[in-house]
């Protein structure tokens, strides 16, 4: 692939669906590549809002606006950066020659769990927990007693943990159904409840699809904290075996929904086995650790694929530990001090520079390298409890 000059009539435009601290890293990535980026979300100054070298908010849902903003940008490269877009929209998009990343289908399959579990466990035969669908209250009843105590119970389309919750005993149900339907992104809908395992430990398993093939990066370990990813850590401990079985399950379900760009495969290890969980085609929140674990970051991986560009092995710098900052309140200045935890070495902070926060947010992520995992993951904790903010 030829990569041309912003803002020249050869330049390689790129239009980012979805601006948050994932898509700003990817923004940079792809300008320093050479490529010319309109970075799209619902929302003014969005964090790759400021470091795009176009920007535009529209409602992504809403087929006509999004129909509108490609039309004044035409971009050769869409990259949606968020779930929740008009997918017949990109469908034609790509119809019109345009490239899609990794493709429309791709896209549509992995914005609703139905979709994406459906493909892994009944086409693919993919180990999964046992699981079941509910539209409203009469099936989501009798899809608990289908399932059993304990359960989890996620709206279709959500991210991030919205709207997630366990039920452990009947007492939970009525509270977990109002949860998920206030949860979803296109409000109320359908749910899907899984069987809850008790799983030793879960993972990211980056999986890189590119011009020459399949890239693997290391294992990413995680803690959540109601689906929300809080640290993680890389590379996560596996024996060579439960590392084969993972890049089995993340290669299968990758080929089958093709297209070329970086995908968050997410896999829960119990004993000997490994599960499909769920598949992100884009960059992980919790590969924010590769930023300083890895030569290349998730982001630039993704930008290279992207981009048609090699894609070589993946070099480990040691182990990497990423801590989130999160601000609690109502403000839409936020001001951050402290940052004492900076002085120890192998300590990086990013600030994501979101415009506000309502509630509790995600504003930021303290990054470590370290000698030693536990090190590692201690020193991410110790830089971003050193930051303070005032609201």
């Amino acid at each position: 692939m030829k990569i041309g000059t912003p803002f020249t009539k050869s330049a390689t435009t790129v239009m980012l669906c979805g601006s948050g601290e994932l898509g700003k890293e990817v923004v940079i990535e792809l300008q320093r590549l050479g490529a010319e980026v309109i970075a799209v979300d619902s929302y003014e100054n969005a964090p790759a809002h400021q470091v795009a070298d176009h920007s535009a908010v529209i409602d992504m849902l809403d087929e006509e606006q999004l129909r509108e903003v490609i039309a004044k940008y035409n971009p050769s490269i869409i990259v949606p950066e968020i779930e929740a877009i008009a997918t017949n929209v990109l469908k034609e998009a790509e119809e019109c020659s345009r490239t899609i990343i990794p493709n429309a289908r791709a896209v549509q399959l992995t914005m609703n769990r139905e979709g994406i579990r459906n493909l892994a466990a009944e086409e693919l035969n993919l180990k999964t927990s046992k699981y079941t669908y509910a539209s409203d209250k009469e099936y989501f009843l009798a899809a608990i007693d289908r399932i059993g105590y304990p359960c989890v119970v996620k709206p279709i389309m959500s991210s991030s943990g919205k709207g997630q919750s366990v039920i452990r005993a009947i007492d939970d149900v009525d509270s977990a159904w109002d949860h998920a339907q206030s949860g979803g992104r296109a409000g109320k809908g359908r749910v899907i409840v899984e069987e809850f395992i008790n799983f030793d430990y879960e993972i990211t398993l980056l999986t890189v699809r590119h011009k020459d093939g399949i890239s693997f990066c290391e294992p990413i370990g995680h803690e959540q904290v109601n689906g929300d990813y809080i640290k993680s850590w890389q590379p996560h401990p596996m024996t060579k075996e439960l590392c084969t079985q993972a890049e089995h399950i993340a290669a299968s379900v990758v080929n089958n929904l093709k297209g070329y760009g970086v995908f968050g495969v997410e896999l829960f290890i119990k004993g000997s086995d490994v599960y499909f969980s769920e598949v992100s085609p884009r960059p992980h929140d919790t590969g924010l650790v590769t930023l300083i674990s890895q030569d290349l970051s998730e982001f630039a991986l993704h930008a290279r694929a992207i981009l048609g560009l090699p894609i070589p092995n993946i070099l480990q710098l040691g182990y990497g530990a990423s801590h989130v900052i999160k601000v609690n309140g109502e403000s839409d200045s936020v001001t951050f001090s402290g940052f004492e935890g900076l002085k120890e070495t192998g300590t990086q902070v990013r600030l994501f520079g979101k415009p506000g926060v309502s509630g509790s947010r995600r504003m930021g992520v303290a990054i470590a390298l370290d000698n030693g995992l536990e090190y590692a993951k201690e020193k991410a904790k110790r830089v971003a409890l050193s930051v303070k903010s005032e609201l």
